[in-house]
């Protein structure tokens, strides 16, 4: 059991804004923090245009695949965001949720999709300061 945070990203197809998170979430936290992501109808890959858009700012996601959203991913989870699409997500006690009305990149070119990925870098940036609190409170 490990005594970093972690943090669960779900969106519909795991394929655009929770990818572009845990990426986000990956480079900033430096190892400091779990980051897993999921889908409760996972696509076949990660959509090319947030790959692109994750590019342009030096964040490599190409080696991320979709994956099933899990009952387990959720309870190894201290954190869940939803990526603000309705998704039926377990519930557990002791976890806190958050859900982020973010716009679809389903079916935009990059340009559509790099504001996006910068609402996400802002979330992820006040996501990790409050965590980093967290961890120091508890020390």
């Amino acid at each position: 059991m490990s005594d970093k945070p972690s943090v669960l990203f779900v969106c519909v197809h795991n394929a655009g804004r929770s990818q572009m998170a845990a990426g986000w979430l990956r480079h900033l936290a430096d190892d400091a923090v779990e980051v897993r992501s999921a889908g409760s109808i996972p696509a076949d890959q990660v959509n090319p245009a947030a790959v692109e858009a994750m590019a342009e700012v030096g964040i490599d996601i190409t080696d991320q695949t979709p994956k099933v959203l899990t009952t387990e991913a959720v309870e190894g989870s201290d954190v869940v965001i939803t990526m603000g699409c309705g998704d039926a997500c377990p519930i557990f006690p002791g976890k806190r949720y958050l859900d982020w009305a973010l716009e679809d990149p389903a079916g935009k070119g990059v340009e559509s999709v790099r504001p996006i990925r910068d609402e996400i870098e802002t979330r992820i940036r006040g996501l990790l300061a409050e965590l980093r609190s967290e961890s120091a409170a508890s020390r």
